[in-house]
């Protein structure tokens, strides 16, 4: 296992950053734009500063990789220690003043995920995993549901914010899960979607178009929670891929199929076209 002065460090900043959040979203908080639909608040800039403050305090030496600054220049050759930070995943949800939001920091040591937490101050759950050493929601041991069946799966996914201009394919994906398993949702958290799988809350996740700092905790959860996450295309886990599926393993195969079937149809037509 890591060094345990890891998984407190990064614990510390994800309650921190809900901190930020609920204080920022009574007082109030200005809203940007980085894209037509992709908006960015004060709240995003305040809760990296304090990560970024924090990790160079402690960790001079370790790299960082966050959403709203990226990779900072350090002059020297990649570290072995690189912290993946969202600092505030869900910013439409948030922005909108619904409640599903969260701050997520994983550690990832010569390019492996070791160390993840990710904090939803709304509902005040703290999800946890250090590889080798499970995962848990406030203390609590995780463990992936044991639904057997894609037909009795509840399913989520998610959209990127450059959704308009892949509508037809990503829309037509979601409609044939939705013609597969129980019922599929769709949150706004990628993050969260992972822990809730971890959970047993859902039973499959699948997206694409995802970025590190989208998964590098929450993958790393659904793994020590006994649960499967692979690519789309059933390829092993890369979060510098930007896809995935993550379920509780049992109805993983069917999601893949899915996948599968729905490209092969898409790729007929287009070529019959």
């Amino acid at each position: 296992m890591a060094d345990p002065v890891f998984l407190a460090t990064a614990v510390e900043i994800v309650l921190r950053a809900g901190e930020i959040q609920l204080e920022r979203r009574a007082s109030g908080f200005r809203v940007q734009k980085k894209g037509a639909i992709d908006l960015v608040t004060e709240v995003d800039f305040e809760c990296e500063h304090m990560c970024r403050a924090i990790l160079a305090e402690r960790f001079p030496d370790h790299d960082v990789l966050a959403e709203e600054f990226g990779s900072e220049a350090t002059g020297r050759p990649p570290a072995r220690w690189r912290w993946v930070f969202d600092p505030l995943d869900g910013t439409t949800n948030y922005a909108h003043g619904l409640p599903i939001f969260c701050a997520s920091l994983g550690l990832e040591i010569d390019g492996r995920r070791e160390v993840g937490a990710i904090y939803d101050p709304t509902r005040r759950e703290l999800f946890t995993a250090e590889r080798g050493a499970g995962a848990y929601v406030n203390g609590l041991p995780l463990v992936v549901s044991q639904t057997p069946r894609l037909l009795d799966a509840l399913l989520v996914t998610g959209f990127p914010y450059d959704v308009h201009q892949k509508a037809q394919d990503l829309v037509g994906l979601f409609g044939a899960f939705l013609g597969r398993g129980r019922a599929v949702r769709r949150l706004g958290s990628a993050a969260l979607d992972l822990c809730y799988v971890a959970a047993g809350r859902f039973d499959g996740f699948w997206e694409q178009y995802l970025k590190p700092w989208d998964v590098a905790a929450g993958a790393l959860v659904v793994e020590e929670a006994r649960g499967r996450i692979t690519g789309m295309d059933g390829s092993p886990f890369e979060a510098a891929a930007g896809h995935l599926v993550a379920s509780n393993g049992h109805v993983h195969d069917d999601m893949l199929a899915v996948i599968r079937e729905f490209r092969a149809t898409r790729a007929r037509k287009g070529t019959e076209d």
